[in-house]
């Protein structure tokens, strides 16, 4: 089975009043709680993350970058299967299940990325949290609705913030009724990274 680099957005809320309370409870830091992936629902990527096989990789991800403290995120949508230092802006504390939600603490980092991130959630700005991770899918059913699942050879590499030009309204409701609402990146994303590739020789 082919494996890619799989990106999956949610809508990521805070409040500035939560953002406020955080940076004086924690002496200047930012540290916000949300829900980062959600397990056996359908995105709007047409993609369902089999609850075990998330479960697995939330468990080998929290056992070994989270207690290393080496959960790092990027700012952005990064195309790349490794996490690329010079753009880190947060680190995950901790993650846990509750139902089929996938929560985590997130620490904003003072690095030149996490600090536009911390800027950017002060000013109230809406982003998503996207999970980024290798593996394969495939159809579910016959169902020929455009539904695939993602495989067990899945492998979790990062949550990155990113902004989202989607219109579908993900970002209109509340954050726990507008979890389900994963956006794809545009198609044109992939063949500017690919002519951008062919032009600087890469």
């Amino acid at each position: 089975m082919h494996k890619s680099v799989l990106v999956d957005i949610i809508p990521f809320e805070i409040t500035p009043q939560q953002i406020n309370e955080s940076i004086k409870e924690h002496n200047g830091k930012l540290i916000v709680n949300g829900i980062l992936q959600r397990a056996d629902a359908k995105n709007q990527n047409g993609r369902v993350y089999p609850r075990e096989v998330l479960a697995r990789e939330a468990k080998n991800y929290s056992q070994v970058q989270i207690k290393e403290r080496r959960a790092l995120g990027e700012l952005d949508h990064p195309d790349s299967s490794v996490v690329n230092l010079n753009n880190v802006s947060h680190n995950i504390l901790e993650m846990r299940w509750q139902g089929n939600d996938l929560v985590g603490t997130v620490e904003v980092l003072g690095t030149p990325a996490g600090n536009i991130l911390k800027e950017l959630f002060k000013a109230g700005i809406k982003l998503g949290i996207s999970s980024r991770g290798l593996g394969s899918v495939e159809p579910v059913n016959e169902a020929d609705d455009g539904t695939v699942a993602v495989q067990s050879d899945f492998e979790l590499i990062a949550f990155d913030f990113v902004s989202n030009p989607s219109t579908h309204g993900a970002f209109m409701s509340p954050m726990n009724e507008s979890v389900g609402n994963n956006h794809k990146l545009p198609p044109y994303w992939k063949v500017n990274k690919i002519l951008t590739d062919i032009i600087s020789g890469e």
